[in-house]
């Protein structure tokens, strides 16, 4: 693998309606790995739930935001398995009405010199959040139902897998994130969920789109277990919010050596979002990375390792900011990848 030595990328939302504004900040700002804009102020499916929801049996999306109608259940479970087991991975395609960015990305992608591209990066909604997100017609959410968790697992399998078809005419690798902010509830008395549930859905679902050529990467913004996806050998890239957590993500060192060891990537949030006041600069950024390396290094980590297997992004998606926020996020985190080659 190339040394990454914190090449900037960007998580997934930003605050447009218009996809060339959205593309623009990201081919200036992250050229090395761009990735495709989700606009959820543009319209209510391009939300992260919604935007990944087509195909899935019995729900629907409306203006008022999505929802689970079991009217015709046994049938629409029927034709979702039957495109499952045929791999129909036209079935399970993101429309232009749900990802306006993918299609415009596509575009640029396909207009653009990309000598300067190391990766291309996509993404899809992680099925614990998915599954949080939709209530059945008792008001519960589907994590509590098996087999519509199943079905939710196989539908984001089918995306990312379409997904990966759609991108892989521009001979780059693939990056494909998997967003799960929440599993940054994992662990409390309100997450009824269990570790091994989480481990086994996660697998499941990377296996199938890992590859030579795609990295899987899991991106969560609260604190969490993060053994719970260094547990998932699978998962190439962990992605945290570098800028808040970083003194519990370091609690677990003794995991990460081992994810580090097998040659995972650790996606450092480091430039905050909502957080953001506008007077960070990058080399304060550039310290509070100094100190997240120091203290794993002294729990035993290499430190040429972690710099060569590193990426940096805001903490999170910007989609809920001010549109004259991201420009500012954006060229703070250009400037402080720019430095780390100089300065860890």
């Amino acid at each position: 693998m190339q040394d990454l030595n914190g090449l900037a990328t960007g998580i997934g939302s930003l605050p447009f309606k218009e996809a060339d504004e959205a593309l623009g900040l990201i081919f200036k700002h992250t050229p090395q790995i761009p990735f495709w804009p989700q606009l959820p102020k543009r319209d209510i499916r391009e939300q992260m739930v919604a935007q990944f929801s087509e195909g899935l049996p019995c729900i629907k999306v409306s203006k008022k935001g999505v929802f689970f109608d079991p009217q015709d259940k046994e049938n629409e479970l029927k034709n979702f398995y039957e495109r499952i087991i045929s791999k129909d991975l036209e079935y399970f395609k993101i429309s232009r009405d749900f990802a306006l960015g993918l299609y415009a990305f596509q575009k640029k992608l396909s207009d653009s010199d990309l000598g300067d591209v190391l990766f291309i990066k996509g993404h899809i909604a992680g099925p614990f959040t998915t599954a949080a997100g939709i209530n059945d017609e008792k008001g519960i959410a589907l994590l509590h139902d098996e087999v519509f968790m199943q079905a939710i697992v196989n539908t984001l399998t089918m995306k990312a897998l379409w997904q990966i078809k759609f991108l892989a005419g521009f001979s780059k690798p693939l990056i494909i994130f998997l967003d799960e902010p929440y599993l940054g509830c994992f662990g409390s008395a309100f997450t009824p969920i269990n570790r091994e549930d989480v481990i086994k859905r996660l697998s499941e679902l990377t296996q199938e789109i890992k590859s030579d050529r795609v990295l899987c990467g899991v991106h969560c913004c609260g604190n969490t277990d993060w053994s719970i996806f260094t547990d998932v050998t699978s998962i190439d890239i962990i992605s945290f919010d570098a800028f808040s957590f970083l003194d519990k993500f370091v609690l677990y060192a003794d995991n990460l050596k081992r994810f580090i060891g097998r040659g995972g990537i650790i996606c450092w949030g480091i430039v905050p979002t909502q957080e953001f006041t506008g007077n960070e600069a990058p080399d304060m950024l550039v310290e509070r990375l100094k100190q997240g390396l120091n203290s794993l290094v002294k729990k035993g980590l290499d430190k040429d390792l972690l710099i060569k297997q590193m990426l940096i992004s805001p903490s999170c998606g910007i989609g809920t900011l001010e549109a004259s926020k991201s420009e500012k996020i954006f060229r703070l985190l250009s400037q402080t990848s720019s430095l780390i080659g100089k300065n860890l």
